[in-house]
């Protein structure tokens, strides 16, 4: 996994709900780091950054618990899956179709959603190595066998992102990665991470420089999210806690 490219895209435990007609303010902040270009999305960190994203909620707009047939559906069809590794084009592309289904009941504006925040398994993903990088590639997966993905949203901004693997199968290890999460808009946002933390056995180290990734999130509820990675890529997240 290159460490510039690291894009485990990680949530408080107990589960929430988008309570209508209660106000909820989320504020995330950021200041100025170094950056990676991504010429197709704007570049918003110049300067301190500061958004309040204050939501108050309607009963229109509280939709996330009406397509429980089609969590269940995609849930199902990722699931014993690898993180979708194992999975074949065309099960892949039912995957994505029933993403689409769910992204049509998303809450207007996901960011601003308390949702968003919790712990998550990252149960699946489009491209097995946009989480985890080069661990996840095929090559990876020969030396490192993936136990756990895991990813934290922690309010009000901030992003841990943990991959616990076994080497050649008895030398337990993880990689770690904290990060700054930055709104861009309504359903997107960027998370700027600090250089992963690698432990392996009694080894513990920091390697490798920053890193970021965007991520449009699609679809939330107590249930799952749904995300889209700026190079097209779908993730799906269960909640764990």
């Amino acid at each position: 996994m290159a460490a510039a490219a690291t894009s485990v895209a990680i949530l408080p435990s107990a589960r929430r709900s988008c309570d209508a007609g209660k106000s909820r303010s989320i504020v995330f902040s950021s200041r100025s780091s170094k950056s990676v270009s991504f010429p197709s999305q704007p570049r918003r960190r110049n300067g301190n950054l500061r958004i309040a994203c204050s939501v108050s909620l309607t009963d229109r707009e509280v939709r996330t618990g009406g397509p429980d047939d089609l969590v269940d559906s995609i849930l199902s069809k990722v699931s014993e899956t690898d993180r979708g590794v194992s999975l074949k084009k065309e099960e892949h592309a039912a995957v994505g179709e029933v993403a689409g289904e769910l992204q049509k009941y998303c809450v207007p504006e996901p960011v601003k959603c308390p949702l968003i925040f919790g712990e998550w398994d990252v149960v699946y993903c489009s491209n097995p190595t946009s989480p985890g990088g080069g661990y996840r590639s095929s090559v990876g997966r020969l030396f490192f066998k993936t136990k756990e993905m895991v990813q934290a949203v922690e309010a009000p901004d901030t992003v841990r992102n943990k991959v616990k693997f076994s080497l050649f199968g008895f030398l337990d290890g993880e990689v770690s990665l904290k990060g700054k999460l930055i709104a861009l808009d309504g359903s997107w946002i960027q998370v700027i991470f600090e250089p992963p933390q690698l432990k392996v056995g009694a080894l513990d180290f920091q390697y490798g420089g920053e890193s970021e990734v965007k991520l449009q999130i699609t679809y939330v509820d107590e249930k799952i999210r749904l995300g889209k990675g700026s190079r097209g890529s779908l993730f799906v997240f269960q909640r764990i806690g």
